[in-house]
């Protein structure tokens, strides 16, 4: 089964506009662990891991989770296919990165950091946090930007068959 070129269309709308959705959130969390690194105001600290923990667990998720959906069933449903183009096959390694790290990493590091915040305050356990949820961020955006590269310039072309003897 193919889309009709309307249904592709509204389909990779709603791609972009999750991918969108997933990049802003990860801009969201750079602007926010800055906010942290810049301040030693620890209910503003709070307040930002706060913050990153409740879109971890509602907008993070689901922008991820609705992105790989659309992504595969754009994939499926028009000529592209899952594995004909060599960069569609690493565009699809390197969302492994955000599902991994979208589904739980964030998730858990915003939550051991407030809850460090709101417990012990321990330098050292929230410094190792807050270093986790950094590496994240930056892995995570570097691979949606290269993502979003490969989708423009579709780069190294069409797999060719194995042939047969």
């Amino acid at each position: 089964m193919k889309l009709s070129v309307k249904a592709k269309r509204w389909l990779l709308t709603a791609h972009i506009l999750f991918s969108a959705i997933m990049f802003g959130n990860m801009v969201t969390f750079l602007i926010l662990s800055i906010t942290v690194a810049s301040t030693n105001d620890g209910n503003l600290i709070e307040s930002c891991y706060r913050i990153m923990h409740v879109l971890s667990s509602t907008s993070v998720k689901a922008s991820t989770i609705a992105t790989i959906i659309t992504g595969i069933l754009l994939s499926v449903l028009t000529k592209w296919g899952l594995f004909q183009f060599y960069w569609l096959i690493v565009k699809e390694v390197l969302t492994l990165m955000p599902l991994g790290l979208n589904l739980w990493g964030m998730y858990y590091w915003t939550m051991d950091a407030f809850r460090i915040m709101q417990t012990s305050q321990d330098r050292a356990a929230l410094f190792m946090v807050q270093t986790e949820l950094w590496s994240g961020i930056i892995i995570q955006m570097l691979s949606l930007i290269l993502i979003f590269v490969l989708s423009v310039f579709k780069p190294w072309g069409k797999r060719h068959a194995a042939s047969r003897s």
